[in-house]
């Protein structure tokens, strides 16, 4: 098989390469708020409850939008459903520069939300359309680097664009790239079955298993129902995977500007360079967690026990983030690393955890069992940021110990994805593919 894929083409790369620039734009768009926080804090005279709720605003968007995303690129397809989320969380991007008060702001992220809802369900229905079984961790693992490479370019670029020109053509130039996206995607993208850029060899090397098995199309098979769907531990594997660890992402994502100001008085322009190396060294975790799983069924692993033997070590690998701190105490550039490490882990546990439903799914279900986890995901977002950081990072605050509340959520980061590896390993212990 790998002297035949050497043969067969190259063109679901250029796919793969398509789902990491939208994947980058995704990120850059919904990374832009946190990097303008304290310019948009002194105009409008937010305190940390108000960015909070406007975060939770984006959360429960996003969330309820991955319900109803996954089940629309389901039934669009791939090609007419990724192009209509991409043109709509663009508009919405663009959006931010009209709003004038902090309820405006909140409508504007609740719009982004829902809108970029639709990029991971068709991301991951585009990979399982795309590539053999064993490749799609390797595939998930890059096109999932986009999120890193947004958001280093967003700190690379937000602050000076503000600086230069002010907050309002920060939103509008880093929200016009996904209209250029739009255009390359109807002009390149098309599923396999009827891409005439596809050889037939290719088309045939995507269909087989790691067994030399060809997989049979369902695009005529029915539809399976939400209910039908949450019958299966596999579904509730994912769902819960997804509960536990999408919220610390999020955290990395909408407070590593505050940390870096409230630890080491870090500001405007200053924040740029620390934020962007975590997200350079979260950039190697999201390839080498693909690459990883890869490498160990080459050397004849199972699938199944390749994807958690993986998983299993990225989950360690985020703990040593509880002593970014202490370490942080020392030199910020320790607490940096650590951070990053641990982000790394995060994406390589995320190129996996996605990978999971297309190894245990039917295509036709992938879409909806991507858009299910990813609600949950959010719903963890969101009970964190409401339960725990909204809450606690005002008390803290407000009694000049904001560390403790840092101490607190770094504790509850490094603790959570071996939890998430125990709770599905229970469920789902050989990873079967279910049968509908």
């Amino acid at each position: 098989m790998e002297n035949l894929n050497q043969t067969v083409g190259k063109y679901r790369w250029t796919i793969c390469s398509l789902v990491f620039f939208a994947t980058t734009i995704n990120y850059l768009d919904r990374s832009v708020i946190s990097l303008l926080k304290m310019e948009l804090t002194s105009e409008f005279n937010w305190n940390d409850g108000d960015y909070a709720d406007i975060e939770i605003a984006f959360k429960v968007a996003y969330a309820l939008g991955m319900l109803g995303a996954g089940r629309l690129i389901d039934k669009l397809g791939t090609k007419l459903g990724y192009l209509l989320a991409t043109f709509l969380w663009s508009l919405a991007a663009v959006g931010h520069a009209i709003v004038q008060s902090t309820f405006g702001f909140m409508v504007a992220r609740a719009a982004l939300g829902v809108t970029e809802s639709g990029n991971f369900p068709a991301a991951i229905k585009t990979v399982a359309e795309w590539f053999p079984r064993k490749e799609r961790a390797l595939a998930t693992g890059i096109f999932n680097s986009g999120a890193n490479i947004g958001a280093i370019v967003a700190p690379l670029t937000v602050p000076f664009i503000a600086a230069a020109w002010g907050w309002k053509w920060a939103f509008v130039i880093t929200g016009s790239f996904g209209f250029v996206w739009v255009v390359a995607w109807f002009l390149l993208y098309e599923v396999p079955a009827r891409n005439k850029k596809l050889t037939d060899a290719e088309r045939l090397y995507i269909l087989t298993d790691e067994e030399g098995v060809v997989e049979a199309s369902d695009d005529n098979a029915p539809r399976i129902s939400w209910f039908t769907l949450l019958k299966f531990r596999q579904t509730w594997a994912f769902v819960l995977g997804k509960f536990l660890t999408d919220p610390i992402w999020w955290f990395y994502l909408f407070w590593l500007p505050d940390f870096l100001n409230s630890e080491y008085k870090l500001t405007g322009t200053q924040v740029a360079v620390p934020v962007a190396v975590v997200y350079m060294i979260s950039t190697v975790g999201s390839v080498w967690g693909g690459w990883l799983p890869l490498r160990f069924i080459r050397t004849g692993m199972p699938v199944f026990k390749a994807r958690k033997t993986s998983m299993l070590l990225y989950a360690f690998l985020v703990m040593p983030i509880v002593f970014a701190q202490l370490l942080g105490s020392m030199n910020m550039w320790f607490a940096v690393i650590i951070i990053g490490i641990a982000t790394s882990a995060h994406q390589a546990w995320s190129a996996n955890i996605f990978t999971t439903v297309s190894d245990m799914f039917p295509k036709r279900a992938v879409g909806s069992v991507t858009g299910i986890g990813g609600m949950c995901g959010g719903i963890g977002g969101i009970f964190l940021t409401l339960f725990v950081q909204k809450n606690m990072f005002v008390h803290y605050r407000s009694i000049g110990q904001i560390e403790t509340a840092y101490y607190i959520m770094f504790a509850i980061c490094g603790s959570m994805y071996l939890l998430a590896w125990l709770i599905m390993h229970v469920l789902v212990p050989r990873m079967e593919r279910i049968k509908v």
